[in-house]
């Protein structure tokens, strides 16, 4: 399984793909749909909060992106 810190990551360049104007694309016949973004901003909330918690930091300053 991968580290929560890398799972955040992931989340995060997903974010960024969405944002830029990479919601969904299509080439010849295939559609390319990416995640939903409001559950992307759910799960990047709750890593930053798994990851302060471990390193027994404040969920305000997780919930901030303030790792």
């Amino acid at each position: 399984m991968e580290s929560l810190e890398i799972q955040l990551e992931r989340v995060q360049k997903a974010i960024a793909a969405i944002e830029s104007g990479a919601q969904s694309y299509q080439i010849a016949n295939r559609k390319i749909t990416r995640g939903d973004l409001a559950t992307l901003y759910a799960r990047e909330r709750s890593l930053k909060s798994e990851i302060a918690r471990a390193d027994g930091g404040d969920l305000y300053f997780a919930e901030l992106g303030r790792l």
